[in-house]
């Protein structure tokens, strides 16, 4: 597993972790524009992303009850359960790696680095919402959006991944190791809401919608 060969090298000064301080170093130091690496970092931030994950966790509730799907309610309490599960994850890597990081965060209030807890945030509530959003009774019947919200998520990820790194506030293996964890996560969650629907769904109109090959998230 990535995650474990990623722990091991940061636990034991391996050799990677010289080349990604060395890395970041050179990120810390590139032209990215400082306010829009904030930007994107801050996009990471409980205070963002979990309102972002509720509101879709509504939605996505909202929607599959009105269309009578069965077991409505398992895709939105599955995702903020996957949320939930994040810092009880990160939190004891972090305490017991107790990782410096980037010089420019010297004397700062954590006690470790490793794994990012904002890279692991937005990693997980942005993909959580996308398998929402690509629910049977969420998109809108014959078409699915699930191609697209995975590419806008990893998008989103690299690029608050970037910031992150950017601003000095985590290490290129912090972030790496926070989307190792995020995709077992994510994983765990898409299996449990991918349960095919046993019975028809309804559209908007009321009519009955036959499920189709596609009717999994």
């Amino acid at each position: 597993m990535l995650f474990a060969v990623l722990t091991w090298q940061v636990a034991s000064d391996g050799p990677l972790r010289a080349l990604d301080e060395r890395f970041g170093r050179a990120v810390v130091h590139s032209s990215v524009p400082t306010a829009l690496a904030e930007f994107f970092a801050d996009l990471g931030n409980t205070v963002v992303a979990l309102p972002v994950l509720v509101l879709a966790a509504l939605y996505a509730a909202w929607r599959g009850r009105r269309a009578a799907a069965p077991r409505w309610w398992l895709p939105p309490l599955a995702a903020l359960v996957t949320m939930a599960v994040v810092p009880a994850l990160v939190v004891p890597v972090k305490t017991w790696l107790a990782r410096p990081g980037p010089p420019e965060m010297a004397g700062g209030a954590h006690a470790g680095f490793f794994p990012s807890g904002h890279g692991a945030t937005a990693a997980v509530a942005y993909g959580a919402v996308a398998l929402l959003l690509a629910a049977p009774w969420t998109a809108r019947p014959g078409r699915s959006y699930g191609p697209a919200l995975t590419a806008a998520v990893v998008l989103l990820d690299l690029a608050v991944g970037v910031g992150l790194v950017r601003r000095a506030y985590h290490w290129p293996l912090d972030v790496l190791a926070s989307w190792c964890l995020a995709g077992v996560l994510l994983a765990a969650c898409a299996a449990v809401c991918g349960r095919r629907a046993d019975r028809p769904h309804t559209a908007d109109d009321g009519q009955p919608v036959a499920p189709t090959s596609s009717d999994a998230m």
